[in-house]
């Protein structure tokens, strides 16, 4: 039996992210636009000097995707401080009927960014003065995607994303021209150790507020989709409009299915052999084994010229793929070896001491029995020189003691 669950995937490979563009997104999503708009603009009761705010969203085209455009207008605010710039937004939140986790998600993101701009200029986050970010669409924005977020209820959905897109060359800013990524930026990435990459076009593409409220909703970064249905999709614009690209944000809600498997991730090793003995590769795969691999098999295969040969193929933990590699390489001499990261889905298993009664012959009986994450019995499996004892005791054949060893397990497992 499957189940599903909700799940949400940033796409921001191409044009990078955006506090407005992820906003304009969630909306395009479908959150309440009224609520959205209205907690954007009650930011202004919360900054000082801020006498008017305004909130538009309309729709655009960009590169022929229609999309959300969120804009943010105020009359111009002194810079302000790091504090100033967390209380506004902190206090917004605190005043809207929002959950727990969309208020600690807000406080979480400006914080993020705050600490970034503190940790680039050498001060601390209270003598830091904000220029950009102090801006007040900075604010509204992050109240705006926060409010968003709990309308969609993102916050009880696995959100991914893809590696951040950050554009290159040069740009303007109130320190003078810098190479895009901006500092803030790509410490706010680092800070969170999430993954980045240039291009493709020379720009800006990934602003400070965008990689706050991207590194502080994102669970896990993909390069790929994982296997999901899709059922909603919501586009948010940039304020450019590129020649060579759609300057959109694409944020997809889905569903997954989840069979309950758990999940582990290994390392898998190969090489190819055509010039080693047999007795050679009976004893690689002994100490592999006696080195901790979790499997070895053999493959036969043709090489070059239509030699025969093997692949021997290895599954090991990660923290094992160099030890086990130089054993390989020393044992049969290849020279090289192929690693490839993988996940694999796996049942949750355990041994059971069954006692079964035959003819008089009473034995103990070591089972292997497989279970799905809800506790389903999936698989059942006697020790194979348990029942061949068995099987010699009796004089039955193996195959009526397998069947009746299961039959004993489950009987014993339903018991419990």
């Amino acid at each position: 039996m499957s189940c599903t669950k909700r799940v949400a995937v940033i796409d921001c490979q191409i044009a990078g992210v955006s506090g407005d563009m992820i906003v304009g997104a969630l909306l395009d999503l479908g959150a309440d636009v009224t609520k959205v708009v209205e907690a954007m603009k009650s930011v202004k009761d919360y900054m000082s000097g801020c006498k008017n705010l305004e909130v538009t969203i309309k729709g655009v085209t960009r590169r022929g995707i229609h999309a959300k455009k969120v804009d943010v207008k105020a009359e111009e605010v002194p810079e302000i401080t790091g504090p100033e710039l967390i209380g506004t937004t902190v206090n917004c939140v605190e005043h809207l009927k929002l959950s727990l986790e969309a208020k600690r998600f807000a406080s979480d993101s400006i914080n993020t960014l705050v600490n970034a701009e503190a940790k680039v200029h050498g001060k601390s986050v209270n003598e830091v003065h904000l220029h950009e970010a102090g801006f007040v669409d900075t604010p509204a924005e992050m109240v705006g995607a926060a409010v968003a977020l709990d309308d969609l209820n993102f916050f009880n959905m696995k959100v991914y994303s893809t590696p951040v897109a950050v554009g290159g060359g040069l740009f303007k800013f109130s320190h003078g021209t810098v190479s895009s990524p901006a500092p803030a930026t790509i410490e706010i990435l680092r800070s969170k150790g999430f993954p980045m990459i240039g291009g493709p076009i020379e720009s800006e593409l990934a602003t400070p507020t965008g990689a706050s409220l991207l590194v502080n909703l994102t669970r896990e970064v993909i390069r790929f989709y994982p296997l999901i249905k899709p059922t909603a999709i919501g586009y948010g614009a940039g304020t450019k409009d590129f020649v060579e690209m759609p300057n959109v944000l694409r944020i997809t809600l889905a569903e997954t299915l989840d069979y309950q498997f758990l999940k582990d991730e290994i390392s898998v090793l190969e090489t190819n052999l055509d010039d080693v003995t047999g007795e050679i590769i009976g004893h690689t795969i002994d100490r592999l084994l006696q080195e901790g691999a979790r499997d070895v098999s053999v493959i036969p295969m043709f090489t070059k010229k239509n030699r025969p040969g093997q692949i021997l193929k290895i599954i090991t933990d990660k923290t094992d793929v160099e030890r086990l590699s130089r054993i390989l390489i020393e044992e049969t001499g290849t020279l090289g070896v192929r690693v490839y990261p993988c996940e694999r889905h796996i049942l949750n298993r355990e041994s059971v001491l069954v006692d079964i009664l035959i003819d008089d012959v009473k034995e103990f009986i070591n089972v292997k029995v497989a279970k799905d994450g809800r506790g389903k019995i999936i698989h059942i499996k006697p020790e194979y020189d348990d029942i061949k004892r068995v099987a010699e005791k009796t004089r039955k054949p193996l195959k009526e003691i397998t069947e009746l060893v299961k039959m004993k397990a489950r009987e014993v497992l339903l018991k419990r």
